[in-house]
């Protein structure tokens, strides 16, 4: 078989469309890799069938029935790294995209503010966590994805009667965030993306309702479910369809300290692309930051909304990244330990 110099490892089947045409119009040889049903062998050198993997794994497969992919693939990226292939958004990034905790650990490491927030793996403790909390508060999982699983509580007694009628949810990995629900400043929530650990854009999400995390690939608006009084399932918006979905967008320059403070903890996070989210608490001004992702899929109509297509800039960095592997700059220097 002839060695690609790309090797995509995806799950969803729409979100990445885009990447695979802009790789096909620049000749440019890959291959798919199906990460829902794949096998690799530890003693096999993968190197010797693609100079690059980039890795697309979604955190929110579970959604799809493909969650044993979400832990899968750690194991396997550790095993490219180790190896010495060049793996694009490899282990340690996949790490922080699958735990918010871990995220919140990165945030406290680096200064960076973000919601008042406590750990748990058991519902009953959510009681305990939440006492020092100001309500409502959230119960975010651990593994999300997309804002799936985040429900808000707006008084300690609405919370309670959640936990003794079994209603909480923590996740497929029995996690979960309590967290001070924020009041978002101006109605938005803001998405900067970064590219190569630099800056690449920046867009403001009026969410429609509660809803506080987006997924920027196709349109995915989930019905909610019927809850308690006092209790909200918070749900989720793509971007892709957002022009058709009445979804507001607006790209924006944020503020340059916003700017450095991102480029900080996607370097710290490894992450080679991806978005971080924020919003300006409305009760102090402050700005709290929520959410990493290193599966950060572009905005719909790009070109028309920000000035350019980032698919574009993306291959251009595999493109300088492959470039790197052909010297061994940059393969050797992404492996695990």
């Amino acid at each position: 078989m002839n060695k690609k110099q790309i090797a995509v490892y995806y799950e969803h089947p729409d979100w990445f469309r885009p990447l695979f045409a802009e790789l096909e119009r620049r000749e440019i040889a890959f291959a798919k890799i199906d990460a829902a049903r794949h096998f690799y062998n530890p003693n096999e050198n993968c190197g010797e069938k693609y100079t690059l993997l980039f890795n697309r794994m979604s955190a929110s497969a579970y959604l799809r029935g493909h969650g044993s992919a979400i832990f899968y693939t750690r194991g396997l990226l550790a095993s490219l790294e180790r190896q010495g292939v060049r793996v694009v958004n490899g282990y340690d990034a996949f790490q922080i995209e699958i735990s918010k905790a871990l995220q919140c650990a990165l945030f406290n490491s680096l200064g960076v503010k973000y919601p008042n927030t406590r750990v748990i793996n058991s519902a009953e403790q959510a009681i305990d966590a939440a006492k020092d909390l100001r309500f409502p508060v959230i119960i975010k999982p651990n593994i999300g994805g997309r804002g799936a699983g985040i429900v808000k509580f707006d008084s300690p007694t609405d919370l309670q009667t959640a936990v003794d009628e079994n209603l909480i949810d923590l996740g497929i990995d029995q996690t979960a965030l309590v967290q001070e629900f924020v009041p978002k400043k101006g109605e938005h929530i803001n998405r900067v993306e970064t590219l190569g650990g630099k800056y690449l854009y920046a867009i403001k999400i009026y969410p429609q309702g509660e809803n506080f995390n987006l997924c920027p690939a196709e349109i995915c608006q989930i019905e909610d479910a019927p809850q308690p009084s006092g209790i909200s399932a918070v749900g989720e918006m793509c971007l892709t369809d957002a022009p058709t979905s009445g979804l507001r967008i607006e790209s924006f320059e944020p503020p340059a300290e916003i700017i450095e403070t991102v480029e900080r903890i996607v370097a710290a996070a490894k992450i080679d692309v991806g978005g971080v989210e924020y919003m300006i608490d409305d009760r102090t001004g402050e700005p709290l930051f929520y959410d990493i992702n290193a599966l950060s899929n572009f905005v719909a109509d790009a070109t028309n909304l920000i000035g350019f297509d980032p698919h574009e800039k993306l291959v251009d960095f595999l493109e300088q990244e492959i470039e790197k592997c052909a010297t061994d700059i940059g393969c050797r220097s992404s492996a695990v330990g």
